[in-house]
C-alpha cells in the first residue's frame, strides 16, 4: 500500500490575488498593540519580530509608516557592554538577535546608533578552535550562528574580523550525502539550515563547493501537490518554506526547477482577507514572521507589486544596494 503524502488541500474560494493594502494595515497595526497577550508573550523574540515587520513593509513601500525613533532607541537599550544585542531589555545577548538589529538599522541607514566595534568584537569572540560559532555565552553551536555572524559582519563591512577559511570548513563540514547541510555535522538536512549554509557560503564566495545539482534535487522534492513546500521530507508545507526553500533555490541558480504558479497560488491562499497577514498554511491564525516569508517568497516569484529581494539576507534589494553589498549567486 502507498503511503499517503501529507499535505493541505486549497479550497476554491481561497484567496487569489495579493491584498498588500490590508497586510500594510496589519503589520502597522501589531506593534502598536502593546497590551495585547499575544504581543506581550513574544517579548522573548522581540527584536526579531521588529525585524518581519520592517522589512515586509520595506517590500511593500511602507516603511515610513513605522516609527523610525523609537525603533532605534529600542535596539540601542538592547545592545549589551559586551557588544551583543538582546531580544528586548533586560534579556541575554544573541547572535541571531544582533544579526536581526544590525538589519533594521541598515534598512534606516542608521547601523551607527550602535557601537558598531563592539559588536564586531561581540562576534569575533564566539568563533570557536574549530571555525563554528556559538550563538552566546552559553555555547550552542548551529550552523545558523555561522550564517549570522558572517550576514552581521558583511552589512557592517567588517568580514576580516573572523577567520572566515576556518568558519568555511565548518559549514562544510556539515554537508550531507544528499547536498543537504543540518544544524551540525552529521544532523540531517532540513531546509532552514540549508538556507542558512547557502547563504553563508554566497556571503564568503564559496558557493562553487556545493553540489548545486544534489541540493537542487533535494529542495525540489519539498514541492507538494498543493504547490507549498516543506522543510524536510514527510512534513505539511508552510509559507515559511516558501522562504527557505526558495531562496536557496535562488542562490543556487535553480529556481526554475519547481512549479512557480503552484506555489504562487499556495502562498496566496495563506492570507486572511479580513485581518490582513499571512498564516502558516490556509485557514490557520496569521502572524508577523509569515507575513514577511509569504511577501518575500511572492518577490522571488516576480510578484511586481512588491520591490526586489535579496535571497541570501532577506531585505530589500536596494538596501544592500545602498551599502555595496551584492552576494554571490550562482547562475
Amino acid at each position: 500500500m502507498g503511503t499517503q503524502i501529507k499535505d493541505v488541500v486549497i479550497k476554491d474560494d481561497a484567496p487569489n490575488a495579493l491584498i498588500l493594502d490590508k497586510h500594510a494595515d496589519y503589520i502597522a497595526a501589531y506593534g502598536s498593540k502593546k497590551d495585547d497577550y499575544e504581543y506581550t508573550v513574544s517579548e522573548y523574540l522581540r527584536m526579531s519580530g521588529i525585524y518581519w515587520g520592517l522589512t515586509v513593509m520595506d517590500l511593500m513601500s511602507q516603511l515610513p509608516r513605522m516609527n523610525c525613533e523609537e525603533i532605534t532607541e529600542f535596539i540601542k537599550s538592547c545592545q549589551h557592554e559586551c557588544g551583543g544585542i538582546s531580544a528586548s531589555i533586560g534579556h541575554d545577548p544573541h547572535l541571531l538577535y544582533t544579526l536581526s538589529a544590525v538589519q533594521i538599522l541598515s534598512l534606516y541607514d542608521n547601523v551607527q546608533a550602535l557601537d558598531v566595534d563592539k559588536v564586531v568584537e561581540y562576534i569575533k569572540a564566539l568563533q570557536q578552535e574549530d571555525g563554528s560559532f556559538a550563538g552566546d555565552k552559553w555555547g550552542e553551536i548551529d550552523t545558523r550562528f555561522s550564517f549570522c555572524a558572517v550576514a552581521t559582519l558583511a552589512l557592517l563591512g567588517k568580514l576580516d574580523a573572523i577567520d572566515v577559511d576556518k568558519a568555511v570548513e565548518f559549514v562544510l563540514s556539515c554537508m550531507n550525502f544528499d547536498g543537504g547541510f543540518g544544524c551540525r555535522p552529521g544532523s540531517e538536512s532540513h531546509a532552514g539550515q540549508i538556507y542558512c549554509c547557502t547563504g553563508f557560503l554566497s556571503l564568503t564566495g564559496q558557493l562553487h563547493r556545493l553540489n548545486a545539482d544534489l541540493l537542487g534535487w533535494w529542495l525540489c522534492e519539498r514541492q507538494l501537490p498543493s504547490g507549498g513546500l516543506n522543510g524536510r521530507p514527510e512534513k505539511l508545507p508552510d509559507v515559511c518554506y516558501s522562504w527557505w526553500v526558495l531562496a536557496s533555490l535562488k542562490i543556487i541558480g535553480r529556481i526554475h526547477w519547481i512549479d512557480k504558479a503552484k506555489l504562487r497560488a499556495f502562498i496566496l491562499a495563506c492570507q486572511d482577507e479580513e485581518t490582513g497577514g499571512f498564516a502558516d498554511r490556509p485557514g490557520d491564525m496569521v502572524d508577523p514572521f509569515h507575513t514577511l516569508f509569504g511577501v518575500a517568497g511572492l518577490s522571488l516569484l516576480g510578484e511586481e507589486q512588491v520591490k526586489p529581494v535579496n535571497p541570501v539576507l532577506c531585505m530589500p534589494q536596494d538596501v544592500l544596494r545602498r551599502i555595496g553589498l551584492e552576494p554571490e549567486l550562482l547562475s
